[in-house]
């Protein structure tokens, strides 16, 4: 199935919990539970957002943009992050008049009943995201994934803290669960958009990647006295960009060069999934080949 249809399916899962919170906090009056909706309302937002973001990232490239448009989900993970934090903000904006105003629960049990339906689809949603993600090499996947599993945690933490409302009386417990869902979510927003501001700025393949291929320098630099200098990487999205300099035997003709770049670069390619490899050959002698090694000659 395409990386898009799991957003599909992500965001017929929040309608699904939205209706379910809401008539869970309904039925109780619970500031804990209402705000457990609330962040599903961010998770109907970032399912559509991660629909078109998707659907962005797959097309083809063009003429305005001829490395693609990969990059499109890292705006989808920044923007999931910032809707999270702005219903921390809610939750606390909610929760924080019922400290000095506590109020009592109603029909408890049929509520929590409720929101444990809600709860049990997010967390077979999250489970479907996290792997989908892992297989597509979907950041914007994954990070849907990841915010639902927070959803289900702070989900268990809300009935928890209801039920022992309900079972002590102590119905300073409503808010207080509800500020201690606000904080955690908040420190999930905030990790998406680092992780989002991280993939913008160009961060590179990962170090096992990297090791990799430097392996492999080593093991052509052996068979057929070859060198390699200007390694450079990075990611974009489910894409990766891998470039190169080889330098090779001034006696060796242009047609040999390349067609040994051409293995080495299916190489790197079996190794590096969805990349893309670029290579320059020099010859090993000229003094000149040595001065490209920097990104700024």
């Amino acid at each position: 199935m395409r990386p898009e249809r799991f957003a599909w399916l992500s965001a017929v899962a929040a309608l699904a919990t939205i209706a379910l919170k809401t008539l869970a906090w309904w039925l109780t009056g619970s500031v804990g539970l209402l705000s457990d909706a609330l962040e599903s309302f961010v998770n109907l937002a970032a399912a559509l957002l991660a629909v078109s973001m998707l659907r962005l990232a797959a097309a083809p490239p063009d003429e305005g943009h001829q490395f693609g448009h990969s990059k499109a989900e890292y705006f989808s993970a920044g923007i999931e992050g910032a809707l999270i934090v702005l219903a921390a903000a809610g939750i606390f904006a909610t929760a924080l008049p019922r400290l000095i105003h506590p109020l009592p629960l109603e029909t408890p049990i049929l509520g929590l009943g409720v929101s444990a339906a809600a709860t049990a689809i997010n967390l077979a949603m999250s489970l479907t995201l996290r792997r989908a993600g892992r297989r597509h090499d979907s950041i914007t996947l994954e990070a849907d994934g990841k915010h639902l599993m927070t959803d289900v945690w702070t989900s268990i933490g809300v009935i928890t803290g209801v039920a022992l409302v309900v079972a002590t009386g102590w119905l300073l417990l409503d808010p207080l669960v509800a500020l201690a869902v606000a904080a955690y979510i908040i420190w999930t927003g905030v990790d998406l958009m680092r992780r989002s501001v991280s993939g913008l700025l160009d961060a590179a393949i990962s170090r096992d990647e990297q090791n990799a291929i430097g392996r492999l320098f080593t093991e052509y630099s052996r068979r057929h006295g070859i060198s390699f200098h200007a390694l450079r990487t990075r990611q974009a999205g489910a894409r990766r960009f891998v470039a190169f300099h080889v330098l090779v035997p001034d006696a060796w003709s242009v047609a040999q060069a390349h067609r040994l770049c051409e293995e080495i670069e299916a190489r790197v390619r079996s190794m590096v999934p969805h990349a893309a490899v670029d290579t320059h050959i020099e010859p090993i002698s000229d003094p000149a080949s040595y001065e490209d090694r920097s990104l700024d000659r």
